[in-house]
């Protein structure tokens, strides 16, 4: 059965934050996206310019039109803007009894107001009280409890305020502006408190609260307990945040598709590597240049995502000679390589494309063949690495890739190094997929 979730909330042009952000998260979650606009604004991650309000009878008139046709399984509020479209979604809203989860949108990123202040006493008599959940900031929870909030236990007043004096079934005090350590949301619900900590990230927040309540709301939709998707909220937007989109030229937005591209992706690498590999270990020739130390054949996930090795998936315990042919050690794994994994990582900062690499025993004639066939080469001589970066565990690669590039000035196909006391000589084959290092490695030995 298909869950439909409803945003009641204004427009961000910027894409960033409101009903857009809204939607994004619903997808994210599996949840079919309902819509009621109450008000429109021209917005970038900078500013907002301008705020059309919706007429309070055409908000009316959505939520009217998608519940008594299409349904509704849970909604949210965002931005409401001004007392007569909070009456009217009141009164529309306690026709239904679908989960409300209220975010209480009073500022925007940029510091614009977007509730103005006669309607915050509207939102506190009319929309709270039929809340399931109301999910406030720390400013947005000192305006609406009267608390001044500086640790766990003032939220928790705060909370319960919210819910024990002006009627909400529970309320979640956001902890993403106590400047901690820790990101501690506070929830008080029937009677109880319960903690939600995540280390601090910092990435980019435009649209935060707005995805965090909409995860909530997806969630309820799809018939979690409140605590149940209170927490799988806190994982998704920490995980959004962490891995922004860093777009614009002030505060960036979080990414609500980190939550299904990422495990999407390392599906796609781990399949994509496992099939090069089975064509790899049919290359004629190739156990005559697997280095001393081993081969490995990697690729990561795209750089939005690739942050360490851990996110780059290649052969465990490496590729070995095995009499006249070659043969992995392990299977492929995600975190298996170390030093193609850095290679990779590192030439991804100057071009992205290049997610995929494999080390090769260095042999001057597949220098020069990789030459005449048009390949770019370069290289790196260790001899010139810098006293300070031998001495740091895990820098030589990344510098020696850093320093290929740069003598370039242009994408290199092929990187090699001529080795120094106790280190072995190399080349490095990259491309933009495994099936392209592949077919690379065939033309080289051809």
């Amino acid at each position: 059965m298909i869950r439909k979730a409803l945003t009641i909330a204004g427009s961000d042009s910027g894409g960033g934050a409101g009903i857009e952000a809204d939607l994004k998260t619903f997808s994210a979650f599996g949840v079919h996206g309902l819509v009621a606009v109450t008000s429109v604004t021209a917005q970038n991650t900078r500013e907002v310019r301008a705020i059309y309000d919706v007429s309070p009878e055409v908000v009316a008139g959505q939520i009217e039109a998608v519940a008594e046709d299409i349904g509704v399984d849970a909604a949210k509020t965002g931005m409401l803007s001004n007392a007569g479209i909070i009456k009217a979604i009141a009164k529309t809203v306690s026709r239904y009894k679908f989960p409300l989860v209220v975010d209480p949108v009073m500022i925007a990123k940029s510091g614009a107001p977007l509730l103005r202040e006669d309607a915050v006493e509207a939102l506190v008599k009319e929309i709270i009280p039929l809340a399931t959940v109301v999910t406030p900031n720390r400013p947005e929870a000192e305006k609406l409890s009267g608390i001044k909030i500086e640790s766990l236990e003032d939220a928790r007043k705060a909370a319960k305020f919210i819910v024990e004096e002006l009627g909400a079934e529970a309320a979640i005090v956001k902890g993403g502006h106590l400047g901690w350590r820790e990101a501690v949301d506070v929830l008080y619900y029937r009677g109880s408190f319960r903690e939600y900590r995540k280390p601090f990230v910092d990435g980019c927040t435009h649209g935060t609260g707005c995805s965090f309540s909409a995860a909530i709301a997806a969630n309820l939709a799809k018939g979690k307990p409140l605590e149940e998707a209170v927490r799988i909220a806190k994982e998704f937007i920490t995980l959004g945040i962490s891995y922004g989109l860093r777009i614009g030229r002030g505060h960036c937005p979080v990414n609500q598709n980190a939550w299904i591209e990422i495990p999407a992706e390392r599906w796609r690498v781990y399949e994509s590597l496992t099939g090069a590999l089975g064509e790899l270990l049919k290359v004629e020739g190739l156990s005559h240049y697997v280095p001393e130390v081993g081969m490995n054949f990697v690729y990561a996930l795209p750089r939005i995502y690739a942050r360490g090795k851990e996110d780059v998936a290649g052969v465990k315990g490496r590729i070995v000679k095995f009499g006249d042919s070659v043969k992995p050690v392990g299977p492929v794994e995600f975190g298996a390589s170390d030093h193609m994994a850095r290679a990779v990582l590192t030439i991804m900062e100057f071009y992205p494309e290049l997610r995929s690499g494999l080390n090769l025993r260095y042999d001057e004639e597949l220098i020069e063949r990789a030459k005449r066939l048009g390949l770019k080469v370069s290289f790196y001589d260790r001899r010139e690495e810098p006293e300070e970066v031998k001495l740091r565990e895990g820098a030589t690669i990344p510098w020696g890739v850093k320093t290929a590039v740069r003598r370039l000035g242009e994408r290199p196909d092929v990187v090699y190094h001529l080795g120094d006391w106790g280190k072995e000589p190399m080349i490095l084959l990259f491309g933009n997929t495994p099936g392209e290092v592949v077919e690379r490695l065939r033309l080289l030995l051809g």
